[in-house]
């Protein structure tokens, strides 16, 4: 089955399942879920219960959902149709790295595979998409960066931005106004273990981040 030949609804769920497994160990549970699509925990339920009908998925009572072999492919196909689509949007429209998502959550369901191909080909087959996550090509799943948070990176390090996660507009928004993007150098100053607070150097600017701000913060050494 073509993943365009899937409800939208299936499509939604397969790529949210497996992009809650991407950057985490954590397995993927149904309130995690129902966050990350923003319905009903028992909505998010039914939709599982779906998947697993038709072998995309398993899940026991209370136990973590996982992608049947079936379910991973389709998800990836649908990871690969949003990244693209973001990345379009920004160099051929001048979109913000803010603005992509929800567009993007629009278009993966509307184009043809030819024309996302042909997208690809126009973008010169980019691997990664404007927040740093890897582009699953036709052929292959997507290659994680060797990276950690910069919430783990300890004073005096120098790291490289590989990732931040596009969860949150304003974060992204917020950073961009501070120059932490993308493939900028970071020093981190200070750490503060209790509240889990950093100080880092950016563009000879210091930033002050908190746990979570540094937590969404992905990094590789320099």
């Amino acid at each position: 089955m073509s993943v365009t030949k899937l409800s939208s609804a299936t499509q939604d769920y397969l790529k949210a399942i497996w992009s809650l497994g991407e950057w985490s160990t954590d397995g993927v549970t149904i309130t995690a879920l129902a966050d990350r699509l923003g319905v009903r925990t028992s909505t998010a339920s039914d939709g599982v219960k779906k998947l697993v009908e038709n072998g995309l998925a398993h899940h026991d009572p209370y136990g973590a959902v996982e992608l049947t072999d079936l379910g991973h492919g389709h998800a990836v196909s649908m990871v690969r149709r949003h990244r693209l689509m973001e990345t379009y949007l920004v160099q051929e429209f001048g979109y913000d790295w803010d603005e992509v998502h929800e567009e993007a959550e629009v278009l993966e369901h509307a184009i043809s595979d030819r024309l996302l191909d042909a997208i690809d080909a126009r973008l010169g087959h980019p691997t990664r998409d404007p927040h740093g996550d890897p582009i699953p090509s036709a052929t292959d799943g997507p290659h994680l960066p060797d990276a950690v948070p910069l919430s783990s990176v300890v004073i005096g390090d120098t790291v490289i931005v590989a990732r931040i996660s596009d969860s949150d507009p304003e974060r992204l928004r917020l950073f961009a106004a501070q120059g932490l993007v993308l493939d900028e150098s970071v020093d981190v100053v200070m750490h503060s273990d209790s509240s889990r607070s950093l100080q880092i150097e950016v563009g000879g600017r210091i930033l002050n981040l908190s746990g979570d701000d540094a937590d969404a913060v992905w990094v590789v050494r320099a």
